[in-house]
């Protein structure tokens, strides 16, 4: 994995900076703000929308679109659905958070629509995705939809897993077998597969659960790069930056007696000014295997 992606993750980070490309990000308004912060931090620019038309309008524009399920508004039956049929129409990648996935009539609906515009990039907790791919009845032996597959058991559902990375694994790589896509598991020991090989990146702190939108961030933050690399390099991408700028911020907190106040403006201050070349430490605890 170093030898073949190294130089793209390294040249995504930078890339990223130099082009400052348009992300549109359809969040939810609790870590709407966080989202853009850190977007902006690691140099996309970032567009926060809404309404259907705007959604539309924007996958002609943005160089990505972002939709996360947290705090659904009505509009979102319709705004959703939209910005994914128009991200694929307009060939543009678009990243999924499947937030609280099983919860509800109106989420599962949205759910099923995405079928139909399969993400580039998934990216949940182990019970996301593990709930995601029982939403779409997904056959873990290929991957494809049936009516006859075994239900997978679900431990919990919203911003807050409770199944281990490790039992996502198999849900993850049928998902990413069905949308030809990426999937990222983040937990202590991030999964990322494109369903041919699984990526596990170690690294990030704890604290990173001691804060609003840790997660809504990291998928808006893998749109960014995903923008300029493909959504394999992306999701990488992403993870690793993340767990590096993380530890930076933790390292600065526990040296001077700081809390989780300090962690956060810490961190968006630790994205704001990494490089590819500071992530070769993280990007050597990244282990590959083929599926």
């Amino acid at each position: 994995m170093l030898d073949n992606l190294l130089k793209s993750i390294v040249n995504a980070v930078d890339n990223l900076r130099n082009q400052s490309p348009i992300v549109a990000s359809l969040t939810n308004f609790v870590t709407m703000n966080f989202v853009a912060n850190t977007q902006l931090a690691v140099g996309a620019n970032a567009a926060m929308v809404q309404l259907p038309e705007e959604a539309t309008a924007m996958a002609s524009v943005a160089k990505s679109i972002y939709i996360n399920m947290g705090t659904l508004l009505p509009i979102c039956k319709e705004s959703f659905p939209a910005a994914a049929k128009a991200a694929v129409q307009n060939n543009i990648p678009w990243i999924l958070d499947p937030v609280a996935a099983g919860m509800g009539t109106d989420r599962e609906n949205i759910f099923q629509s995405f079928k139909h515009f399969p993400p580039s990039v998934i990216r949940g907790n182990a019970s996301e995705i593990i709930s995601l791919a029982q939403s779409w009845n997904l056959n873990s032996l290929n991957s494809t939809p049936t009516q006859n597959s075994e239900s997978i058991q679900i431990k919990g559902v919203g911003v807050d897993s409770s199944d281990t990375v490790e039992s996502a694994e198999v849900a993850a790589i049928a998902l990413a077998k069905f949308t030809k896509g990426v999937i990222a598991v983040s937990g202590e020991k991030d999964l990322i597969t494109d369903g041919e090989k699984v990526y596990r990146c170690l690294g990030g702190s704890f604290l990173a659960t001691r804060i609003t939108g840790a997660g809504c961030s990291l998928g808006g933050v893998i749109a960014s790069y995903a923008t300029i690399t493909s959504p394999l390099i992306a999701a990488l991408t992403g993870t690793i930056v993340y767990n590096y700028c993380q530890e930076c911020a933790e390292k600065y907190i526990t040296e001077n007696s700081k809390g989780t106040g300090t962690f956060q403006i810490e961190f968006v201050d630790a994205l704001s000014l990494v490089k590819g070349k500071d992530l070769l430490e993280i990007i050597n605890r990244t282990t590959e295997r083929t599926v």
